[in-house]
């Protein structure tokens, strides 16, 4: 039997999913990066993007947006704690496209820096989810 890595991906509201998979790659911070059997020890923050799950090398078993948050590695686990998650098939097109548009207006009346960031912040959120979807 091939090598596999335990896979949990985790939200505030509970866990998402534990399972040996063949590899994971995490949109991490600094760039994308694959888990393997064996990963060296890291922890990276993760950026908004896809994590594929691959339950073969060859064969990604499952795509779920995250919008961000940390992850862990060691040579037998990748644990990723997720701000939000979600699989990539259950995005609404046209809420993210509301969002957008909503969130676009917000950068534009922010009154205060900390107020434009925070949407800026948002915007880029949504502005991921909205790739995610049209990947698929």
């Amino acid at each position: 039997m091939a090598e596999t890595v335990e896979f949990e991906l985790v939200s505030p509201e509970r866990l998402l999913l534990a399972e040996q998979v063949a590899m994971v790659v995490v949109p991490g911070t600094d760039g994308d990066f694959g888990v393997l059997p064996r990963h060296a020890p890291l922890i990276s923050t993760v950026r908004p993007g896809v994590i594929a799950v691959y339950k073969s090398r060859a064969e990604v078993s499952e795509r779920i947006f995250v919008a961000g948050g940390f992850a862990e590695v060691t040579g037998e686990r990748c644990t990723v704690l997720a701000e939000e998650a979600m699989p990539v098939g259950q995005i609404d097109r046209e809420a993210v496209a509301q969002q957008l548009r909503d969130l676009a207006e917000d950068v534009a009346d922010a009154k205060s820096d900390p107020d434009r960031r925070a949407a800026e912040a948002a915007l880029a959120v949504a502005q991921a989810k909205q790739a995610a979807a049209r990947s698929i």
